[in-house]
């Protein structure tokens, strides 16, 4: 069983809905002096994991859960492998401008570097193709390998990592993805890039276990 950590106004809202059931959320707002904006995250975790219950045009109610088991239980043991989705590579000799139509084309927020051995060499974000637009260099002729992250500032996850873990790490590195690595049997320092986990893999998959 693993209890839900709130954060101190999610509390109050509990609070205020217990002593004022049925309640909209203008009032639970007013309650707290903030904005019904402010509250729809908060408002939107309580109800997916039971702890309110949302009535259209009534408002909310309290429904006396306060632990989550199934769908926490279910994500703690859920492993990368389960739920990572096909990386996005390009080789490290790769013009800047063929990395900014590959990322466009394959609607994704970072792409993952390898050099001439497929081997992991790099990771490059949104934010660092624009810094290399706006520098002025030319992006025709420049290689990725210029402006790219390199090992060791590369957060990388292992296929038999929970998803706990890859969501502590995105959030903490305040990255959009992570890339899935299998190390060298020979030379554990040489990673090939097997997959990557972002936050919209998470997403799904909380959302796959709430509907289900």
């Amino acid at each position: 069983m693993i209890k839900i950590q709130l954060n101190d106004r999610q509390l109050k809202i509990i609070d205020i809905v217990k002593e004022h059931e049925p309640i909209t959320s203008e009032r639970i707002a007013a309650s707290l002096n903030v904005t019904r904006a402010t509250l729809r995250s908060d408002l939107a975790i309580l109800t997916m994991t039971g702890i309110l219950d949302a009535r259209p045009k009534v408002g909310y109610f309290y429904s006396g859960v306060n632990e989550v088991n199934l769908i926490g239980n279910n994500i703690k043991e859920r492993k990368v492998e389960s739920v990572m989705s096909i990386p996005v590579l390009v080789k490290k000799d790769t013009s800047i401008y063929d990395t900014i139509v590959n990322m466009f084309l394959s609607d994704v927020g970072s792409i993952v570097i390898i050099d001439n051995e497929d081997y992991l060499c790099g990771v490059v974000s949104r934010k660092d193709l624009l810094k290399a637009t706006i520098g002025g260099a030319d992006i025709n002729k420049m290689p990725i390998g210029m402006i790219m992250t390199r090992m060791p500032n590369i957060v990388t996850l292992n296929k038999e990592d929970t998803v706990t873990t890859a969501a502590k790490k995105i959030i903490e590195h305040e990255v959009d993805s992570v890339p899935v690595i299998e190390r060298d049997k020979e030379d554990q320092s040489k990673m090939r890039v097997v997959g990557r986990i972002s936050k919209t893999n998470i997403t799904k998959l909380f959302l796959e276990m709430v509907d289900s």
